[in-house]
């Protein structure tokens, strides 16, 4: 594995009865990088983070942590994570300090020491005013930082989170990228997060998509939007299979995917064939949005169907 790896994923398969929730992923995190497995639900990446958390034993293939043996040596492998999970697991009767307490205890951290980190994990969060107050009078941003610290308490190297941004607000979801940016400035924690937040994976350092299973690709936000072709057209229309004809023979676009009477095609020249469609179908085209391409782009430009809801597929015309 080289040097600078903290997780390598090799072949990695599982399965719920006859089902492939994973088909032999492999990949790696670069150390102290911001890396997201994005995917809508049933991709495969919460079974992932299952494994990586050691909750779960693959059928096959490996999964190492700064070297470590998963399956083989899964208590070792535990000393180097932290990890939060989407549900949270604090205690609502207790307070911020006394949840870590006893986080600290299930790690063999007593006295000193362990006052001391948790001074360090509130201050990292920003909760050390409020680590008296009892988690259910807690807002959910609040809980997140709180959960976040819990994570933090052991020092790990490899911090796992599930779904980060789920039941809080806007901004307490920057907020809570801010801390982990700077945490990742300051101690060089690796941090591995799963999504289905476009907006959320965007700030990831590195990503892989996942669909089924399958990972569909793998690179940075910039170098995948980059593998779209042009601007992406959006528009709902009353007459798709006239426009989808129009787009084929007279303007050339040949990869045109259509769901119902929704109509997406890219296009390097896309304003200028919007327009024109427009003048020609101006009494069937109901709306047309025009973009720069996401992320969401990128997962339907590969897999040809919406990432919302992939059970789904959009059917594709060529």
């Amino acid at each position: 594995m080289p040097a600078e790896s903290a997780v390598e994923v090799r072949d990695v398969v599982f399965r719920y009865d006859d089902k492939a929730a994973l088909a032999g992923i492999s990949f790696d995190v670069p150390s102290a990088s911001i890396f997201g497995l994005l995917g809508p639900n049933g991709s495969g990446k919460t079974t992932l983070f299952r494994i990586l958390s050691t909750l779960l034993v693959p059928e096959d293939g490996s999964i190492k942590i700064f070297g470590i043996d998963v399956v083989k040596q899964p208590l070792e492998a535990r000393k180097q994570i932290g990890v939060v999970f989407q549900s949270q697991s604090l205690d609502n009767r207790l307070t911020i300090q006394e949840n870590l307490v006893h986080q600290g205890h299930m790690y063999g951290m007593r006295g000193e020491i362990l006052s001391q980190r948790i001074d360090e994990v509130l201050e990292r969060v920003r909760l050390t005013d409020r680590r008296k107050e009892r988690i259910a009078t807690l807002s959910g941003g609040l809980r997140r930082r709180a959960d976040l610290a819990k994570g933090l308490l052991h020092s790990p190297r490899l911090l796992l989170l599930d779904e980060p941004s789920t039941g809080v607000d806007l901004n307490a979801r920057l907020a809570f990228w801010q801390y982990l940016e700077e945490l990742r400035a300051s101690e060089s924690v690796t941090v591995l997060l799963t999504t289905h937040l476009m907006d959320e994976a965007s700030g990831c350092d590195h990503l892989v998509i996942l669909d089924e299973g399958h990972l569909i690709r793998e690179g940075t936000p910039s170098e995948l939007t980059s593998e779209v072709g042009g601007e992406v057209v959006v528009l709902v229309t009353s007459t798709p299979a006239e426009i989808i004809s129009v787009l084929n023979q007279q303007f050339s676009v040949q990869d045109v995917n259509v769901d119902g009477n929704v109509i997406r095609f890219e296009h390097p020249e896309a304003a200028k064939w919007a327009v024109k469609l427009m003048h020609g179908f101006e009494d069937s085209i109901e709306s047309v949005k025009i973009s720069k391409p996401s992320l969401e782009d990128v997962f339907i430009h590969h897999t040809g169907h919406g990432f919302e809801n992939n059970n789904a597929s959009l059917n594709k015309s060529i």
